[in-house]
């Protein structure tokens, strides 16, 4: 697995807010914002399910990971979903940012990522 994944029993536009709302809770703010539905729309003129990626960012911790190894930064920010499931309800899920970080395969940034995947898989489990 590559990410931290949960069902929820709430609607899309909630969850998102949610979502939001415990990324804050963890120190994350949100970088970046692109809504798969109306993206595919405008440039495919294809239908898709609502779908929203969330580029989230812990300033902090991504100061202490870019002071490590600049390159770091092509993995940054760390990536957020939620969408819309087929029977209702939503999926919330989140990067891991232990196995993003294991292709720099530097040991200093391991402890950057597991504090990274824990706030992150708090968020997730908080929606």
């Amino acid at each position: 697995m590559y990410g931290i994944s949960r069902k929820v029993d709430t609607d899309f536009e909630s969850a998102v807010a949610r979502v939001r709302e415990t990324l804050k809770d963890e120190g994350f703010g949100v970088l970046t914002e692109i809504d798969v539905k109306s993206t595919l729309r405008e440039k495919l003129d294809a239908e898709f399910r609502k779908y929203i990626i969330l580029g989230a960012c812990n300033p902090p911790l991504a100061h202490k990971a870019l002071s490590a190894e600049l390159e770091v930064g092509l993995l940054l920010p760390c990536n957020v979903i939620v969408y819309e499931n087929d029977g209702g309800g939503s999926t919330v899920a989140a990067i891991d940012a232990r196995t993003m970080l294991s292709v720099v395969d530097r040991d200093d940034l391991s402890s950057i990522a597991d504090e990274v995947y824990a706030k992150l898989k708090r968020a997730v489990e908080a929606v």
